[in-house]
């Protein structure tokens, strides 16, 4: 691992610290263990990778990314990268939640503040099975942030992965009346789109973004989960549908929460807007243990550090 610390100056003549934090992962199938072995696995501070784990008797490999430098500010430049070989099965968590800090009004010389930006790729060989499960993203008041993820899917690979936002430390009575968050998520098939998903959220003071029933209507968690790849039967699309609005029914919010799920191209897509981290997680995490043991036929077991 190599420290990436440096000193910049932004367009407009301020300098400040900022990471250029660097994640890439390697992946093959082992046949002499019947395992997926981390084969290379290179980082850049803040970035550090845990040994791999095999809770599972599929051999899927587990691996924790950890962000050492407890939390990303404006100015941070952040990539990762995962590459599959033919065959691989992985899932890639992290051990906490992902804090996004506030730098709009934090310089006069930049009263907008200065944008921290995370680019994710990966790229799955044929057959290859990836399961990206991050905590939440906490973003904090004031915050101007970039997210741009990209999945590559070989012949018959598939992907699940989610992505839970909160918007303010609203446990401290912070909400979000000023800052930007941006984020798109694209999945491909050998150069045709399967799912394109582009979301801005850029809020000042006056706006009514946050309170109307078209924006989040006062609710401060998102959360997106898909499920691509593997090309589902259309009465095996409406099973599963059906099964994971059954699941969110028996969660019970109770506290104005929405969920929707429908289908998407070879694959099923779920949404929410709500309140709690922790019921959301709880959704999804349900919907993923129905996708693995109806589309794999495997019990889905948790990462150690959940």
């Amino acid at each position: 691992m190599t420290a990436s610390l440096s000193t910049a100056t932004d367009d407009r003549g301020d300098r400040f610290p900022h990471w250029h934090g660097q994640l890439d992962l390697h992946y093959r199938p082992d046949r002499e263990s019947n395992r997926t072995v981390l084969t290379r696995s290179r980082t850049a501070a803040p970035f550090r990778v845990q040994r791999s784990f095999y809770p599972e008797a599929s051999g899927i490999c587990h691996t924790v990314a950890l962000h050492t430098a407890g939390g990303i500010v404006g100015g941070d430049r952040l990539s990762q990268r995962a590459t599959l070989e033919p065959g691989s099965q992985v899932l890639v968590s992290t051990p906490a939640a992902a804090k996004i800090y506030g730098s709009r009004g934090k310089s006069r010389r930049s009263p907008d503040g200065i944008e921290a930006r995370q680019d994710v790729t990966l790229r799955l060989g044929r057959g290859a099975y990836l399961e990206w499960l991050p905590r939440e993203t906490i973003v904090f008041e004031g915050a101007v942030y970039r997210q741009d993820l990209r999945v590559d899917l070989g012949p018959g690979a598939t992907w699940c992965g989610w992505d839970i936002v909160r918007f303010g430390r609203t446990a401290r009575g912070e909400g979000f009346a000023r800052g930007t968050w941006r984020s798109r998520t694209e999945v491909w098939r050998e150069d045709r789109p399967l799912w394109i998903d582009r979301q801005v959220l850029d809020l000042e003071a006056d706006s009514d973004t946050w309170t109307s029933y078209h924006g989040l209507n006062s609710m401060p968690v998102i959360g997106t989960l898909l499920w691509i790849g593997e090309a589902i039967a259309p009465d095996d699309r409406a099973e599963i549908v059906a099964a994971a609005r059954e699941l969110w029914r028996e969660a019970d919010p109770n506290d104005g929460s929405e969920a929707g799920i429908s289908t998407a191209i070879d694959g099923v897509v779920c949404r929410y807007r709500g309140r709690s981290t922790a019921k959301v997680r709880h959704w999804f995490t349900s919907v993923w243990h129905l996708l693995r043991s109806r589309q794999r036929g495997q019990t889905a077991h948790h990462p150690r550090i959940w």
